[in-house]
């Protein structure tokens, strides 16, 4: 588990020394001196890739509210994909405020860590649709909007890919071997693995009791069969243009020039700008032959939202406290830092946000993609199938024996 440095961030305080009293009566121009009830403590859950983005907005909130409360407000970094785990953990101690990816939702409704929020129109009407749909339970909202962007797409460094390249992912895998450098994709997530089997007629997803999944990916008919989309990961897998690695690999590698292309997603596109400059190019993702056919992949598409701890002792201000990180301005300015695309409907619409790469990108990928709605069973299973493929089949079982017993631990109760 990740190691929770503690940040306090700088606190505005309201506290005043009293000077002399005559006849126990104060001076009027003496400020009234801070009461324990006017400190408010709160903690803040983000991705450790936002702190510096957080600070900038918390200090913000501190200034837009100061000298209505002492203000003790801590960052600690958190996982938005594993915040629900962290939360769970010991929820009335949790964070008071805290980041976390859509698909998170209906578990935290239904553990009660959420409460609808009050002022629904106003965040309704300020938001895209689609994100107001993710952040809501049958109909009723109980987390703000914070990024409409939560899927993936290509990288690719224009230096060695044309147009017409970027277009099929055996072509650039060849490149890539050619140049001895690296093509990359995480295996060792299902979101991404997703997108080799979602344009291919087998299925995934999640059942309506919120809770199980269904899952077609090891059948044995149709066009395309899991055993040929199998296939197909074997030999990328085996391939010298190919690597599987996570977002910190995915950085490293496009850094140090070991990595020309790959698959991820908008939060690190100031990252891959800075390292790319003028070569830096983004577009949807390629296709990738599969049973003789070339295959569109397809991907996962998600919002990040934030939540108030319903256990929180100053529920009121963390409800201040999120509407603010969520709010037009600090949108824009998380898509400044953070080339994160805006959920808000007016930061969204701005000339910068329209004129992104990396946004334009996931705009065009968004014909293939689907909301995320898979139950937890998922992701083991999956990351477990693609180990045993990346390293070569170390069990000796069949690879409809694999995919079978994925299935079956995807879909068990």
């Amino acid at each position: 588990m990740m190691k929770k440095n503690r940040i306090w961030l700088p606190a505005i305080s309201l506290a005043l020394l009293l000077t002399g009293c005559q006849n126990n009566s104060p001076d009027p121009s003496e400020e009234k001196q801070t009461s324990d009830s006017d400190i408010v403590s709160l903690t803040v859950w983000g991705a450790e890739e936002d702190e510096e983005l957080l600070r900038q907005i918390i200090d913000g909130f501190k200034t837009e509210y100061q000298g209505q409360a002492d203000f003790q407000i801590a960052y600690e970094p958190q996982s938005e994909s594993h915040c629900t785990d962290a939360l769970m953990e010991d929820l009335e101690n949790g964070a008071d405020v805290f980041a976390f990816a859509d698909d998170q939702l209906n578990t935290l409704v239904a553990a009660g860590a959420l409460e609808p929020i009050e002022n629904e129109d106003t965040v309704r009407n300020s938001n895209l649709p689609e994100s107001v749909l993710a952040a809501s339970v049958n109909n009723t909202l109980y987390a703000w909007p914070l990024t409409a962007d939560n899927g993936y797409f290509l990288y690719y460094n224009k230096q060695y890919f044309s147009e017409k390249d970027i277009a099929s992912f055996d072509r650039m895998l060849e490149i890539a071997a050619e140049h001895d450098k690296k093509i990359s994709m995480e295996w060792s997530s299902g979101w991404y693995v997703y997108s080799l089997f979602g344009n291919t007629g087998l299925t995934v997803g999640l059942n309506d009791d919120g809770i199980t999944n269904y899952c077609t990916w090891n059948s044995t008919e149709g066009d395309i069969k899991g055993i040929d989309v199998a296939r197909a990961m074997q030999n990328m897998a085996v391939h010298p243009g190919f690597v599987s690695t996570d977002d910190a690999g995915f950085l490293d590698g496009i850094k140090n020039d070991t990595i020309i292309a790959g698959i991820n997603g908008v939060w690190n596109a100031v990252a891959v700008e800075q390292a790319w400059g003028d070569n830096y190019g983004a577009s949807k993702l390629p296709s990738y032959t599969c049973a003789g056919k070339q295959v569109q992949m397809a991907s996962f598409s998600g919002y990040k939202l934030i939540g108030v701890n319903a256990y929180s002792e100053n529920k009121e201000w963390a409800a201040k406290l999120a509407e603010w990180i969520a709010n037009e301005k600090n949108q824009k300015l998380r898509f400044e830092l953070r080339g994160q695309g805006p959920s808000n409907i007016k930061a969204a619409s701005s000339e910068e946000v329209q004129n992104s790469p990396a946004i334009a990108a996931l705009l065009a990928q968004s014909e293939y993609s689907c909301l995320q709605r898979i139950g937890g069973n998922f992701w083991e299973p999956v990351s477990t199938f693609t180990a045993d493929i990346l390293s070569g089949n170390p069990s000796g079982k069949s690879l409809q024996e694999r995919l079978d017993k994925m299935a079956e631990d995807i879909t068990a109760p």
